[in-house]
């Protein structure tokens, strides 16, 4: 049956909604645009008047489709090459949905998606559903075809499973770019211990390459291990930059709502660095330099304003 106008324009207005729960549930915002395009199929094919509420149904042929496709996603991550991150989104893009509130913000956090991956498929559901978009559990529990209370009982352990992986801290936008300034200088100094002052002793480095880019396979865990990784990566030098294919440029922004560094080179993002900032110092440095991960970011970053770069690197 054909779809009309009206039917199109409901689904187009759906769409940033259903992107932005389609992306925190399987951490890619590539498979998030097919996930939702494939949703956008299953309606074109059903007969639509006979939908009695649009959204609720939209909502649940995503996620049941998200959630089979995060079945054969973990089975294909057992073989990823080294660790797997998820895609990071910069700033301004829809994807992120909505900020307003701290579960909001919380739940699209690069330190949070990563987490999600430890859930069961329903706890990553009931936790996405609920936190980031508010949805009664009534509601939940018809999408996923269980009870409200199994929904309330869900919820509760995914929120358990998410605080003990991480120190929850909100650190103002000021502060984070304060930060940001005195890692880079730190960094660039050639010196260990300012960077070790500015880590909590149990920090961690975590880089995804994904077998493209080199990428240690293992984390960089503690605050002396993790200080002179990050003394060495920013320490300029030719063979880095025959890697690379030139000196790429440093500039600060945010990404998944958190202070972030982007690297450029001739336009194109070749890698996000997230930080994951907390009331003690970093806590965590999230590298992502897969280039399949950093196609929607060279996208939106040549469509943003960004200013000056920080510094040029190597």
């Amino acid at each position: 049956m054909a779809l009309t106008m009206n039917d199109l324009d409901r689904f187009e207005a759906a769409r940033p909604r259903l992107e932005a729960i389609a992306y925190r549930l399987l951490g890619s915002a590539s498979e998030a645009e097919d996930a939702v395009q494939e949703t956008f199929l299953r309606w074109q094919a059903t007969d639509v008047d006979r939908i009695e509420v649009p959204e609720a149904w939209l909502t649940k042929v995503l996620t049941n489709l998200c959630l089979n496709q995060l079945t054969s996603a973990r089975a294909r991550r057992e073989t990823y090459v080294g660790q797997w991150l998820p895609e990071p989104v910069l700033a301004g893009d829809p994807m992120l949905g909505p900020a307003d509130t701290a579960e909001q913000r919380e739940s699209v956090s690069y330190a949070v998606l990563a987490l999600l991956e430890r859930l069961s498929l329903n706890e990553r559901a009931v936790y996405v559903l609920r936190e980031a978009f508010d949805y009664p559990h009534r509601e939940i529990a018809e999408i996923l075809d269980i009870t409200e209370a199994a929904s309330q009982q869900i919820l509760h352990r995914a929120k358990k499973h998410v605080a003990d992986g991480r120190a929850r801290t909100e650190v103002d936008e000021a502060a984070a770019r304060r930060i940001v300034d005195e890692f880079l200088a730190a960094a660039t100094s050639g010196r260990t211990e300012p960077l070790v002052r500015l880590l909590t002793q149990d920090a961690i480095a975590v880089g995804d390459g994904g077998g493209k880019v080199p990428a240690r396979a293992k984390a960089f865990e503690g605050a002396l291990a993790v200080a002179k990784f990050m003394r060495g990566l920013f320490k300029p030098g030719k063979a880095k930059r025959d890697l690379v294919g030139g000196s790429p440029d440093v500039y600060a922004t945010t990404a998944n709502g958190g202070p972030a560094l982007v690297v450029v080179l001739d336009g194109r993002v070749i890698g996000v660095m997230c930080l994951e900032i907390t009331a003690e110092g970093i806590a965590a440095f999230r590298n992502q330099v897969n280039p399949d991960k950093l196609e929607r970011a060279t996208r939106r970053w040549a469509a943003s304003d960004h200013g000056d770069p920080l510094l040029t690197v190597f």
